[in-house]
C-alpha cells in the first residue's frame, strides 16, 4: 500500500500517532472522506491494529504526544482513541489537558454518536457551523425581542440528545431553536 507523498511528509515518513514506527497506512478519521490528506493519518501496523483492540491499552501511551500534533485529524484520532480509553486514569488526565475547538471535539466523537441527524424544514441534514435562516417570525422566550422571518443564524450547535431542535445566536443571545423553523444556506 502506498502513502501520498505529502502525507509522507508531515511527519517524515513516521506514524503520527506513535511516531516510533514507519506509517504504511493512509488512515481516514471517519466522518470525514479520503479526498484530502486533512482528513488523513499516516500510522503505521502496530498503531493500525491496535485500533480495533481494547487489550493493549499500554500502546496508547504514545497518544501524550500525539494529541499535541497540530494537525486536526492527528489530534481528533488521538482524542477519539483516548476518549474510549477514558476509564484508565492517565487517558481521561490527557483528555482534560487540551484544549481543542469545538469541531475537532465533535469529529472525534463522532465515532461514539448514535446516528442521529438534525434536519432542517426542507430535508436538509444540518451539521454543526452551518448558517440557516428562519423560516417564520419567533417570540424568543425569556426576552423582549421576536426573531423575523428571514434572520441568518451562523455557525449554529446541534442539540446532542434532540434533533429537533438546533442552538444559535441571535441579537447576541444563544438560543435553542426548532429544525422545523430553518432553512439551511446551500
Amino acid at each position: 500500500m502506498s502513502i501520498n507523498q505529502k502525507l509522507k511528509d508531515r511527519n517524515q515518513n513516521q506514524c503520527e500517532l506513535c511516531n516510533a514506527e514507519v506509517a504504511t497506512i493512509e488512515y481516514t478519521v471517519s466522518p470525514k472522506k479520503d479526498d484530502s490528506i486533512d482528513n488523513q493519518v499516516a500510522i503505521c501496523e502496530k498503531c493500525f491494529s491496535a485500533l480495533d483492540s481494547k487489550e493493549d491499552s499500554f500502546h496508547w501511551r504514545c497518544l501524550e504526544g500525539s494529541i499535541w500534533n497540530p494537525e486536526p485529524s492527528v489530534q481528533a484520532l488521538s482524542y477519539r482513541i483516548l476518549f474510549g480509553l477514558k476509564e484508565e486514569g492517565w487517558a481521561n488526565d490527557l483528555i482534560n489537558s487540551v484544549d481543542y475547538d469545538e469541531n475537532t471535539i465533535q469529529w472525534a466523537l463522532s465515532a461514539f454518536e448514535k446516528a442521529a441527524v438534525h434536519i432542517d424544514a426542507f430535508g436538509n441534514i444540518l451539521e454543526a457551523g452551518d448558517t440557516v435562516i428562519l423560516t417564520q417570525g419567533l417570540n424568543v422566550k425569556g426576552t423582549s425581542f421576536t426573531a423575523s422571518k428571514g434572520t441568518v443564524v451562523k455557525r449554529i450547535k446541534l442539540v446532542s440528545d434532540n434533533t429537533d431542535q438546533i442552538e444559535g445566536k441571535i441579537n447576541d443571545q444563544t438560543i435553542v431553536i426548532l429544525t422545523k423553523f430553518v432553512k439551511k444556506v446551500l
